[in-house]
């Protein structure tokens, strides 16, 4: 067998335990370079999948591997950039892998939607939305465990929920998530999900062709009737009655209903009292913008679900500077993402900081996730990057001694001193500087800044030399 047919065995096996879009960015162009004594070396395109494929699948490939050929006894990585090249005949296209089966129970009829049984049909429900990977925090864990009851007990007592928040918050990642959850729980069951616009669509045309009946009488076979956004139905008076008689044969069946707004029912206006007095026999749920450990945890876990990795204090600084909505979160880690990857870099905080100015040209913006920093505190482009390069500059260093493992004397003071201005100037926390500082322990950090702390009430040298570079900083 050769080193390519060797390689493609071993992602064969891997392919189905790990998620499609991981497999085909981690291994993407990857192939065997050698095996010599036992050890095979892979070869990767990208110091980035060399770093994710070590950290999280390097056991993994051992023992696939050692499945096919036990003599395997270790593998490591090598960054060879000429596999990203067409020509190169060592590497795997995984894309042209087979995939893992699916099984599919719903046949596709127009565009974004399936058809579930004769006459009826529904928006397809994304199966990247589950309750396991909604993150939850103070802001939304009522919202989600009642999705959870709702979802463990159809009909039941939480008929019918209403989850309302703003835009971008995660309610229809929530309703979306509770269908899949219903589906794959309760047997023979059958989930709509549709928007308030695609029902008015719906309804106008059963009204058009003389079918109001035919509309009422299908829904009678819905076990979950899911509706986005249903402040849209406001002032459609003929919309609303056929809405209310659908509701009605529903809950006299114990099918469960769950509702989207973006307000309370009490504040829906254009919206027949009949209706609001039903929503309220439910359970009505809110979702508010998540705080700052929550939007962290966000982004967290889209890096994880992705398959990236970026600094956390870069993560800390998005936190810290997206107010609006969960969905502008993740839009501007996706920018940052792909810029990374086509610029091959990590992202910083002064990369991303442009992406924040792009989208909010008037909104300060802060130093990252550190408490007693001032919200309308700005960065005015002052970094930890820019630390670096001008206690580099000051004393001569290169900034790879300065932040790498280098321990002599002339070195180890001024990385003191670096790490004492990104500390508190800049306000960074201990772990991040650390981070920053080829990933250095927080109390090697805190050392350092308690030593520069004491040498400046006492040695005016160390005075002279923060101050210089404080003043080319413009701190």
């Amino acid at each position: 067998m050769s080193l390519k047919d060797f390689w493609k065995e071993v992602l064969v096996k891997i392919e189905p335990t790990v998620k499609r879009a991981n497999f085909v960015t981690w291994f993407q162009d990857t192939g065997v370079l050698s095996m010599e004594e036992g050890k095979m070396m892979i070869g990767v395109p990208t110091p980035f999948a060399h770093d994710w494929l070590k950290k999280y699948h390097e056991k993994q490939i051992l023992d696939m591997a050692r499945e096919i050929d036990p003599q395997i006894n270790s593998v490591d990585f090598e960054v060879h950039s000429s596999l990203k090249g067409k020509d190169d005949i060592r590497k795997i296209d995984v894309k042209k892998l087979k995939t893992s089966s699916t099984k599919s129970v719903r046949k596709i009829s127009r565009a974004n939607e399936v058809m579930l049984v004769e006459g009826i049909s529904s928006k397809c429900l994304n199966p990247k939305y589950t309750l396991d990977n909604f993150i939850v925090g103070s802001e939304n864990r009522l919202a989600h465990a009642s999705c959870l009851a709702v979802a463990s007990n159809p009909g039941g007592y939480y008929n019918p929920l209403f989850v309302y928040g703003g835009v971008g918050l995660g309610k229809t990642h929530l309703l979306q998530a509770t269908g899949n959850s219903i589906l794959q729980t309760v047997e023979d069951s059958l989930v709509v999900y549709t928007t308030s616009e695609n029902f008015v669509n719906e309804i106008v045309e059963a009204i058009r062709n003389s079918g109001t009946k035919r509309f009422r009488e299908k829904y009678r076979k819905v076990s979950c009737l899911i509706i986005d956004d249903i402040q849209f139905l406001a002032n459609k008076e003929q919309t609303q009655t056929e809405f209310f008689h659908t509701f009605n044969e529903l809950y006299d069946y114990n099918k469960q209903i769950i509702i989207s707004s973006d307000r309370p029912p009490s504040s829906l206006a254009g919206i027949e009292d009949r209706l609001v007095s039903r929503f309220d026999m439910g359970m009505i749920v809110d979702i508010q913008f998540p705080g700052y450990e929550t939007r962290l945890a966000i982004l967290q876990a889209k890096c994880q679900q992705n398959g990236v990795i970026i600094p956390r204090e870069v993560l800390e600084f998005i936190s810290e500077n997206v107010h609006n909505s969960v969905r502008e979160l993740e839009g501007v880690l996706k920018q940052a993402i792909a810029q990374s990857q086509l610029e091959n870099s990590v992202p910083t905080i002064n990369s991303v900081s442009k992406i924040l100015q792009k989208l909010n040209k008037d909104i300060p913006l802060v130093t990252p996730g550190i408490a007693g920093v001032d919200e309308g505190q700005k960065i005015a482009a002052r970094v930890a990057e820019d630390v670096v390069t001008e206690v580099s500059a000051y004393y001569k260093l290169s900034q790879r001694d300065l932040i790498g493992l280098d321990r002599r004397k002339e070195v180890m003071m001024p990385r003191q001193i670096a790490m004492y201005l990104i500390r508190n100037e800049l306000r960074y926390s201990l772990e991040s500087v650390g981070e920053i500082f080829m990933g250095r322990n927080h109390t090697t950090v805190m050392h350092a800044c308690l030593k520069v702390k004491k040498l400046l009430k006492v040695d005016s040298k160390t005075v002279r030399d923060v101050n210089a570079v404080k003043r080319a900083l413009g701190l």
